[in-house]
């Protein structure tokens, strides 16, 4: 989407909580292949891009913590994890034949993950299917959460939390694009937003850029 076809932001003087409750209110998961967004160009050195084939169903929560600033609060998983270790990420995982949806699927992963109650969690609505490399398709679950949920970490699977503010995730000025080489001579471009001594990028950044995208694109009269 070009830049003339976005509103006119001020990333940190916005009611992003309110917008995204807007622009996400009645919007369900979509499955479909046409919709499925690649957070990152992964090339092979013949120039096809690399897709999992079937990739497994799985769904993560965004979850917005509605603090006078709001907030997004984000893992950071175990490091002797198979699949992204160590990497920052938001509570998830597959989805599991007695899930009612990806929302009923994401809600359980976080309170398994790190022990949020779902009595704190309101799910606002679904973002499109993001699929990784490795393997997975994945719901993005968008939430707000009322503050006063304590936490409690599944160590085999996660190393650690923290909150960041959402106004500082929404600002263009703190994303990066990087770029690191892939299996099969492929390469892989990434977005990242460098936090502090964290650097959250990969498919957790590509998540939270198309929440900022639908957020900002304008919408039809």
């Amino acid at each position: 989407m070009a830049e003339a076809d976005r509103e006119s932001v001020s990333p940190g003087r916005r009611d992003w909580a309110a917008i995204i409750r807007t622009r996400l209110a009645g919007t369900t998961p979509r499955h479909d292949p046409d919709d499925w967004l690649i957070p990152g160009l992964f090339q092979s050195s013949e120039g096809r891009r690399l897709v999992p084939q079937d990739p497994a169903p799985s769904a993560v929560l965004i979850p917005i913590v509605t603090r006078q600033d709001p907030t997004v609060l984000f893992t950071q998983r175990a490091t002797q994890l198979r699949n992204h270790a160590g990497q920052i990420s938001f509570p998830g995982g597959r989805i599991e034949p007695g899930d009612a949806g990806p929302a009923a699927a994401a809600l359980r992963e976080a309170h398994e993950e790190i022990g949020l109650d779902e009595r704190f969690v309101s799910v606002v609505g679904y973002l499109p299917d993001h699929v990784v490399i490795t393997g997975f398709r994945i719901t993005p679950v968008v939430a707000f959460v009322q503050p006063g949920f304590e936490l409690e970490l599944a160590s085999q699977e996660v190393e650690d939390t923290f909150e960041v503010p959402l106004g500082y995730l929404f600002d263009p000025a703190n994303h990066r694009i990087g770029r690191r080489a892939e299996l099969a001579g492929g390469q892989v471009e990434f977005r990242e937003i460098p936090f502090g001594d964290r650097n959250i990028w990969g498919a957790t950044a590509g998540m939270l850029h198309t929440l900022y995208r639908v957020c900002t694109e304008r919408q039809s009269a």
